[in-house]
């Protein structure tokens, strides 16, 4: 059954015709910092959000019209597959992501859970073996399930974490057979609402204890793929414990994990957090733990997770500004973990929202490595901080300076030799020139 017979594949059309069915800055072949631009993007659809999302908000019901929802149970899971493998294909995405109970039921017991799992992981198999899309990563929803009301590994209920570790277990033997690049954890339930009723340490403990379950098994079953976590600072918890990309880090290192995780970071948590989407990516770059991206954008004006498609050609270029100084994506990607507005309820505006969202990142891409070629940021900042290459400067990088003297070079100093050394930032400046080469692309 075909479920989107209007639509054709989408192709590069150029900057010069615009089309709303077709790329105008995307083209997969086109080689930008020595890599196909597939290749330094890595484009993954998001299952939960494209082909099962119903267009619900707080006050109203669903408007998305769908042609696989007159379907149940599982013929709705496999009308599903069906119909996310043909999107693929029409839109060219080379990778897409999937939590557990996105795509298969629950049943009454684990057992039976796995059971439906299992016939959709067949179904994934072969789909994959036919198109060649590929699978960025997988991961367990257990967030939803009334039983993870209290948490999943911060839970104060021990069957609940039992739970949890075979539903992970399950997960981490489904991305070794269906060859997964990543396996990731989101803790949407993982923190507290007050430390009334909290043991904190506990909880966290736990956490660590369950992170190194997770990273034992991985091993025993040889899945190659990289572990990551996924910071969120609220919602649906009041406090949840990976807030940001630094305490994420943080938690990591307290426990000895950060040899075998790292971040899988969203632009619309960073918002939450009060970061913008750059700092939280050079947070972990500079930590050596950028693992991959999730590509959406949050709105201002509104204080929630809306997961809006991604259109700011400012974060777009910076985003890609990081991760280019990153080497690349590696093994990570830009997953579109990103909803198509609720007015927007017809099928063709799946492809519209997506389109727009791979132009904004590739235009970004161009963008930002024009800026590396012609070291714009790095000859700035070099010379800003130049002070430290040479005299005290470069005693205080190399730790041969001390308070004692320290104090003797600069005790007699008059302020003009201090204060007065002071250059102007020039911010205004470097933000025209950032207009300046986003305009050249565009």
């Amino acid at each position: 059954m075909a479920y989107f017979p209007e639509i054709k594949k989408i192709e590069f059309v150029g900057k010069q015709k615009k089309s709303g069915l077709g790329f105008n800055y995307y083209n997969p072949d086109e080689t930008v910092a020595g890599k196909p631009m597939k290749d330094q993007l890595r484009f993954s659809v998001a299952y939960w959000h494209t082909f099962v999302q119903e267009g619900v908000d707080p006050f109203g019901v669903g408007t998305a019209i769908r042609p696989w929802q007159k379907f149940k149970g599982m013929d709705l899971a496999k009308a599903r597959a069906e119909a996310a493998f043909e999107f693929f294909e029409k839109l060219g995405n080379p990778f897409f992501c999937f939590h557990d109970r996105d795509v298969a039921p629950e049943g009454d017991t684990l057992r039976e859970t796995n059971k439906n799992l299992d016939v959709i992981v067949s179904l994934f198999k072969d789909y994959m073996k036919q198109t060649g899309v590929k699978l960025l990563w997988n991961t367990a929803n257990m967030f939803t399930n009334p039983r993870f009301v209290h948490g999943v590994a911060s839970s104060c209920n021990a069957n609940v974490f039992a739970y949890a570790a075979a539903q992970v277990k399950k997960g981490l033997e489904i991305a070794k057979e269906l060859g997964a690049e990543n396996y990731v954890f989101w803790g949407g339930r993982e923190g507290y609402e007050s430390l009334l009723n909290t043991d904190y340490k506990l909880e966290q403990d736990n956490m660590g204890r369950f992170f190194h379950m997770v990273v034992d098994y991985a091993k025993k079953i040889g899945f190659k793929g990289q572990l990551l976590l996924e910071p969120k600072p609220k919602e649906p918890m009041t406090h949840q414990y990976d807030f940001d990309a630094a305490t994420a880090i943080n938690f990591l290192r307290t426990y000895d994990l950060d040899k075998d995780f790292k971040l899988n970071l969203e632009a619309n948590h960073a918002m939450l957090a009060g970061h913008t989407y750059e700092h939280e990516i050079r947070v972990a770059r500079t930590a050596g733990l950028l693992g991959s991206l999730d590509a959406n954008q949050g709105n201002g004006l509104l204080g929630w997770d809306i997961d809006e498609f991604p259109t700011d050609l400012y974060t777009t270029t910076l985003a890609m500004y990081e991760v280019l100084k990153n080497g690349g994506p590696h093994k990570g990607g830009l997953n579109f973990d990103a909803k198509v507005r609720r007015s927007s309820f017809e099928p063709d505006d799946l492809f519209y929202s997506h389109i727009v969202g791979m132009d904004s990142f590739a235009l970004g891409l161009k963008a930002a490595s024009r800026l590396i070629e012609d070291h714009v940021f790095d000859d700035f900042i070099d010379k800003r901080y130049s002070s430290y290459k040479e005299g005290i400067g470069a005693d205080i990088v190399s730790g041969k300076a001390d308070f004692e003297s320290l104090e003797k070079y600069i005790i007699d100093k008059p302020e003009s030799e201090i204060g007065g050394k002071n250059r102007s930032g020039r911010l205004e400046l470097l933000k025209d020139t950032l207009n300046h080469y986003i305009g050249l692309e565009a």
